[in-house]
């Protein structure tokens, strides 16, 4: 066939790669051949620039059963026979342009890679990041996506059981919409992905094949935005009433002996789940597209292999059993046929009848080029991140009532409630912590364990500093379970960056990576599956780099569980880890909301201590666990002043106290207020690291105080539990009732467009 340089932009392939797959063949591709090399070579598929990356990524613990790539999900063990499984994926591209069925179809996606290994999906999560809602557009997208979330979860009956959502320009042109699903198997009835054994039969379950999501693994997902083709239809559109019936009729085969692996059809629809298949069992297959179910006429055996219609299963079925496979979905009411069979020659033949459109060896297809770009350190990040404090005043007293409430009610800090109320997040009866907390918590049935679950991003981290944002991301995540009483296991990630063709966009990349895998290896947590979205940009530019980390961590004794709520009148509430400093770069105003909200910029340069965190850590876990701790909450976003307001909310019960500029280090291993010697927005609205704001009853300090002294972390005294006021002496002097109303009522103003 003539190619010309069209055509392999529509599939997303150079002109050296093309040259690679004519070296490959020993002749020039057929138009079907060049589709699908297309789509398993793309980025979305093939993961060219990010695989050598994601390498330096540990994935090995006692606990991890399957090593990261090797199935759909990763895969924990958490004892009494079970394992958990856990994936996350993005849905970027679709959901801009098409967002309620783009979010939707990627719901339908990540629950598909969980019960497709035989585990069922108990619960769901999504980290979702648009420009400011200020703009039509964006209130557009956001309300889109987050009516295709709960319209798709609440019909499958999986509890959405939390997550995150923040604003920035960069993410006007491309939001962000990862999705991650947990679900729990017993060891024994996990399934493979791999096709094997000669003779073997491939069957198609589900939906009936049309032309929806063609290009979409390929084109949409697989570059930046530009000319029309945003405008193309590479959206799919969904259907959760099959699925449910797809989810039951797929684990019901599970606990049988009739396959041998099972495949869902995603990116790249029949296409990448029959390869990838057959390149883990080292294997071929002869698959036939006039034998596979179509819903529309005149379809292209191109068409019919690159469609990415929903709610469809790929089954490698023993021979013989063919017939056993087809009654039990019949008995689900889900339509399934056999489109082919498994070869032991390596090759990938695609037919339509009798004619052979395709003939391409496996190794080929799943060997896609893999680039190392030179990288290159951004010429404007010493400029951004060379913030000077003293450049911008600071807060006076009398300031700091009204600057706490315009941050409470910041779109970014402000309740989600708006959002998560729209999702069922109790159908299944297993959660115990609801949205709303720094984690979700889960019951195991049938054990008194639980499973705390958490999301967490900062895409103005990453963006002033790629390798401290990478490393904070992961140590947030691990803070949020650890304040739950969990002990965290295991990472799920979602990459998202920009064009990483870019040299400074790869930097960022790398950087990014090579921050997450020094985390990972200091707080001992191996990720076991994840996503790479790239090229998230459009005329406007790249986004921030976004990496968002999943974690899932374990409970001993669900009913140990903490939530971030004050409890009782005449608790003492301390700050439990790191203290006030006059250090360069370590007073947290570097990328605070504070500094973007207060004097519109996005500058300087956070910083974390590795150490500090995992002692932080070990000492909370250790607290909750000896039933010392009755409330945690990680001091994050906002600041100390914020995370107590968030505490009193959620507990509706006041606080008084006094915070001084300068906390100083007391022989008795607590901290009282002595003078004035850091910034007051920095004390108050600084967002330093490895910082937990705790609460307790007296009886309790002496033990807490022989352990924080274990474990070399500082403990600060902060105040007391009580009455309907939140004080912070000479400082903040507010009515919970108001604090709480502009908490609550920031997002729905936002979203309303009357912010």
């Amino acid at each position: 066939m003539n190619i010309t340089k069209e055509d392999l932009d529509k599939v997303a392939l150079s002109e050296e790669e093309y040259g690679l797959i004519i070296q490959g063949l020993g002749r020039e591709p057929t138009e079907v051949e060049l589709g699908i090399l297309g789509s398993l070579w793309s980025e979305h598929c093939g993961y060219k620039h990010s695989k050598p990356l994601l390498k330096l990524l540990p994935s090995k613990s006692k606990r991890v059963m399957v090593e990261p790539g090797e199935e759909n999900a990763g895969v924990v063990d958490i004892g009494d026979g079970l394992v958990v499984v856990m994936k996350m994926e993005s849905h970027n591209h679709p959901s801009a342009v098409e967002p309620f069925q783009g979010a939707a179809t990627g719901i339908g996606g990540i629950v598909r890679d969980i019960f497709t290994m035989g585990a069922r999906p108990i619960a769901l999560m999504n980290s979702l990041c648009f420009g400011p809602l200020s703009q039509v557009h964006n209130r557009y997208l956001c309300n889109g996506v987050v009516d295709g979330i709960a319209a798709y979860g609440n019909c499958l009956g999986i509890p959405n059981v939390g997550g995150e959502i923040s604003f920035s320009e960069c993410y006007s042109t491309n939001p962000l919409v990862n999705v991650l699903c947990l679900g729990i198997a017993h060891e024994g009835e996990l399934v493979s992905s791999s096709a094997g054994g000669e003779g073997n039969l491939l069957m198609l379950a589900g939906a009936d094949t049309g032309r929806d999501g063609i290009y979409g693994a390929s084109g949409l997902a697989s570059r930046t935005f530009g000319g029309d083709q945003e405008l193309r239809p590479t959206v799919q559109v969904g259907n959760p009433f099959l699925e449910k019936l797809l989810i039951e009729a797929c684990l019901e085969l599970a606990r049988t002996d009739w396959i041998v692996g099972m495949q869902d059809l995603g990116a790249a629809g029949l296409t990448s789940s029959a390869i990838e298949s057959a390149a883990k069992g080292g294997c071929g297959l002869d698959l036939d597209v006039l034998k596979v179910p179509r819903r529309e006429e005149n379809m292209t055996p191109y068409e019919v292999m690159l469609s990415e219609s929903q709610e469809r299963m790929l089954l490698i079925v023993k021979k013989g059993y063919q017939d056993r496979v087809k009654a039990l979905f019949d008995h689900w009411e889900v339509p399934s046929v056999v489109i082919g069979q498994v070869t032991g020659d390596g090759m990938a033949v695609i037919r339509e009848g009798e004619e052979i459109t395709a003939e391409v060896p496996v190794s080929l297809l799943s060997s896609p080029p893999l680039y190392r770009p030179r990288a290159r350190k951004p010429s404007w990040l010493g400029e951004v991140q060379s913030f000077d404090a003293r450049s911008v005043p600071d807060l006076k007293p009398r300031q700091c009532n009204p600057t706490l409430l315009q941050l409470l009610s910041s779109p970014n800090i402000a309740s989600k409630e708006a959002v998560y109320r729209q999702y069922d997040h109790q159908v299944m009866n297993n959660s115990v912590v609801l949205p709303g907390s720094d984690a979700a918590v889960l019951r195991v049935k049938g054990t008194r364990k639980g499973l705390a679950l958490t999301t967490d991003s900062n895409g103005k981290y990453c963006y002033l500093d790629p390798f401290v944002g990478g490393v904070i991301v992961v140590a947030e995540a691990a803070r949020n379970l650890v304040c739950s009483g969990a002990e965290p296991m295991a990472i799920t990630d979602c990459l998202n960056f920009g064009d990483p063709e870019k040299k400074e966009v790869y930097y960022q990349l790398r950087e990014c990576v090579k921050g997450i895998a020094r985390a990972c290896r200091e707080l001992q947590l191996p990720v076991i599956s994840g996503n790479v979205s790239l090229y998230n940009e459009a005329r406007d530019g790249a986004i921030y780099p976004t990496p968002v980390i999943g974690m899932v961590g374990l409970l001993d004794d669900v009913s140990t569980c903490c939530t971030t709520s004050f409890k009782d009148e005449g608790d003492l509430v301390f700050l439990l880890g790191e203290v006030l400093s006059r250090d360069e770069g370590r007073d947290g105003l570097g990328g605070s909301e504070y500094l973007e909200m207060s004097h519109g910029l996005v500058r300087g340069r956070p910083s974390i201590d590795l150490a500090l965190e995992r002692r932080v850590q070990r000492c909370l876990l250790e607290a909750i666990r000896a039933g010392l701790v009755k409330s945690a909450h990680d001091c994050s976003h906002g600041g100390l002043a914020v995370t107590i307001a968030e505490s009193c909310i959620a507990g509706n019960i006041g606080f008084r106290g006094g915070i001084s500029c300068r906390l100083e280090e007391q022989p008795e291993g607590e901290t009282k207020a002595t003078s004035a010697d850091v910034r007051l927005d920095s004390v108050l609205f600084g967002e330093r690291q490895s910082r937990i704001v705790i609460s307790l009853t007296r009886s309790a300090l002496v033990k807490l105080s022989r352990i924080t002294r274990k474990w070399r972390v500082p403990l600060a005294f902060l105040g007391e539990v009580g009455g309907q006021y939140l004080v912070v002496e000479g400082y903040l002097d507010l009515p919970l009732a108001r604090a709480k109303k502009s908490w609550k009522g920031g997002l729905p103003r936002a979203l309303s467009g009357n912010a």
